[in-house]
């Protein structure tokens, strides 16, 4: 299974399609790459970039080419060396097609890895086929942009922020586990959107989604309009001593998904009809009669699918107070998201 296809429909809705997210994973994957790409220059050339060299060969510039992965074509900068010997590992002379490192070079730059988990993930990419040497200015190079692009600054005012996660495989301790990388995305006053950051999840507790907040308030983030998550553990009443202005909106897809686990099939189509007429309805005032009817309905069979929507009412709702046109773009994607 890839990736994407363990996030929620609703954050993928944010994206309006695949290709948008894939988009930003792919240039991501671009960026981490060309960084990969430089670090086995340094290891064929024996000296780092501003480094004196004591051989005869030296860096001659960049070319360009294209590469096909998973997420899609892209064109990259190939280093060169003047007596044309580089021949690198990772995209081979001829060769265009680069597989089975998509996950790796995401799970680098998400906050919450160490050097050396780092470097175990580039030696593993490479399968012990280079020098420790290389595997050093490999992961040297790419550590050096990881931090780079993990602290750059943020926006002060975001409308609207999204967070959901993918799965990963990554290595921890020297051991190669499943991880949730918890991705932000923020939809700027100019209309674009822009990925935020990275984060490995360790647990989703207050304390964790406070040292995420924080992180984003250090790089420059001083308000958010709608935080929108799907009920994230310990994420509500974080948002709200961190930014305390900021509504909170539970994912709807999310909620309509759950409460149909307790639906049985001859009635879904019923019932996931009738739910249509609470998050399809005008105003919240006719969203509550709408699950008012709903409970009077179903409550007999199905106490439990209509019960968390008593619970989350409140975080459920929250889209009414703004004008239709902002209800839309929490649901659509204007731009795609810059990295």
């Amino acid at each position: 299974m890839r990736p994407e296809d363990l996030l929620t429909d609703e954050f993928l809705k944010q994206f309006k399609s695949r290709d948008t997210l894939n988009d930003f994973l792919g240039q991501l994957q671009k960026r981490g790459i060309e960084k990969m790409l430089e670090g086995e220059l340094d290891g064929h050339l024996g000296y780092d970039k501003h480094e004196q060299s004591h051989n005869n060969n030296s860096r001659n510039g960049y070319g360009k080419k294209r590469i096909k992965t998973s997420y899609g074509e892209s064109e990259i900068r190939m280093p060169r060396d003047r007596d044309a010997s580089f021949n690198p590992m990772i995209v081979p002379k001829r060769e265009n097609m680069v597989d089975g490192i998509e996950e790796v070079i995401v799970s680098l730059y998400a906050k919450g890895m160490s050097v050396s988990d780092i470097e175990d993930q580039i030696r593993d990419v490479y399968n012990f086929d280079i020098s420790t040497s290389t595997i050093s200015r490999v992961t040297s190079r790419i550590a050096e942009d990881i931090v780079s692009w993990q602290n750059r600054p943020l926006e002060p005012v975001y409308l609207i922020v999204w967070m959901d996660g993918i799965v990963f495989k990554v290595r921890e301790n020297s051991k190669l586990i499943n991880k949730t990388v918890y991705i932000a995305v923020g939809l700027k006053r100019d209309g674009y959107k822009e990925i935020l950051g990275m984060w490995l999840g360790k647990n989703e507790s207050a304390a964790y989604w406070m040292s995420v907040l924080t992180d984003m308030k250090a790089r420059g983030l001083q308000d958010i309009l709608i935080t929108a998550t799907d009920n994230l553990n310990g994420f509500t009443q974080t948002i709200r001593s961190v930014f305390p202005e900021s509504a909170t909106q539970i994912c709807v897809v999310h909620q309509i998904r759950n409460s149909c686990r307790y639906v049985v099939w001859k009635d879904k189509k019923e019932f996931s009809r009738d739910l249509k007429d609470i998050y399809g309805a005008p105003t919240r005032q006719a969203a509550f009669a709408a699950l008012d009817s709903l409970e009077l309905k179903w409550n007999s069979k199905f106490s439990y699918a209509i019960k968390s929507w008593r619970e989350n009412w409140d975080e459920l709702t929250v889209f009414f107070d703004f004008p239709l046109e902002i209800r839309q773009i929490i649901y659509t994607a204007r731009r795609s998201p810059q990295i």
